[in-house]
């Protein structure tokens, strides 16, 4: 004999005498009801956060230590040496290297925002033959390794006469990312188009439309797009090391001058082995990121949330 069971919806008595009905869901794995369950499930982040922390608690112990102690590898500093972080400013040109490091990443990723952004809307707003085509070329640069294009890069600048300076490395920006264009278009879709087409009726421009409509209303994606390209050219080592290591200390970004004070400080060098300023200034150089994410994580959330759309 088979017995069937039915799921009633739970009556729910709310104020001024209506009523609504919610019905019964199963609890989820990730939401323990128990106890033990919520130990548990606190034990296991509690791990996964000290495990993503360990390296950051290390360089902060390290930059506190003597010369000696650095790769001691305990977070407790035997010997306590705040000096480290006075006399890091006469080792390294640090504030040269984070001018340069923020300067280069704000056009960098300003650039990338915005022409990824006019790009992506020009997908998701016209329709015109050979959109999809066009979109799927896009899309297809995302599968060329990045030695391809480097040589061809570098012949171009070098032919510009611009190797030495900024520019290669934020002039490629200018036209646009396809993983931008493909995050932002998909932003763009998810908005309605009736904004648009009352917008056309009213005598609005296509570029009144972007800045006035689509802009505002895709500020999560447009800030996502910012902070991922900031940090990308903020770590970039590659670019740094090919188009400015001829020049001065000076007018090195952040990697490239960790990797030179790495160099500078190696006894195989000539050095003396005092990686404390270099723990130091790796420590000091992490902060604008630290600041930045910190700002910009209300809209990471934003973003995810509304799976991009507003309204």
């Amino acid at each position: 004999m088979s017995v069937t069971t039915t799921r009633v919806p739970a009556v729910t008595a709310l104020e001024g005498g209506t009523r609504r009905s919610s019905t019964l869901r199963p609890s989820r794995w990730y939401r323990p009801r128990t106890v033990i369950g919520k130990v548990i499930l606190w034990i296991v982040l509690l791990g996964f956060m000290c495990l993503f922390l360990y390296p950051f608690v290390w360089l902060l112990a390290a930059s506190f230590k003597p010369r000696g102690e650095v790769f001691d590898n305990a977070l407790i500093p035997k010997t306590w040496v705040p000096q480290n972080y006075v006399e890091v400013w006469n080792q390294l040109p640090l504030i040269n290297w984070a001018v340069n490091s923020i300067l280069i990443a704000l056009i960098a990723a300003t650039l990338v925002a915005v022409s990824s952004s006019v790009v992506a809307f020009g997908f998701a707003y016209f329709k015109f033959p050979g959109r999809t085509l066009l979109f799927g070329l896009v899309l297809a640069t995302m599968m060329l390794p990045g030695a391809v294009t480097m040589v061809p890069q570098y012949l171009i600048w070098k032919g510009l006469g611009l190797v030495g300076t900024w520019v290669p490395l934020f002039g490629m920006n200018l036209f646009g990312s396809a993983f931008y264009i493909f995050l932002q278009r998909q932003f763009f879709l998810g908005l309605p188009r009736e904004l648009f087409e009352a917008a056309r009726l009213d005598g609005a421009s296509y570029w009144r439309m972007f800045w006035r409509i689509a802009m505002p209303l895709a500020v999560p994606s447009f800030v996502i797009v910012f902070l991922f390209e900031f940090q990308a050219a903020w770590n970039n080592l590659q670019a740094s090391l090919i188009y400015l290591n001829g020049g001065t200390p000076d007018q090195f970004t952040v990697p490239l001058g960790i990797a030179y004070a790495m160099t500078k400080f190696s006894p195989t060098n000539g050095g003396h082995g005092d990686y404390q300023y270099v723990m130091v200034a790796s420590l000091l150089v992490t902060l604008p990121m630290l600041a930045l994410f910190a700002f910009g994580q209300r809209y990471f959330i934003e973003g995810v949330a509304t799976q991009g759309r507003k309204g």
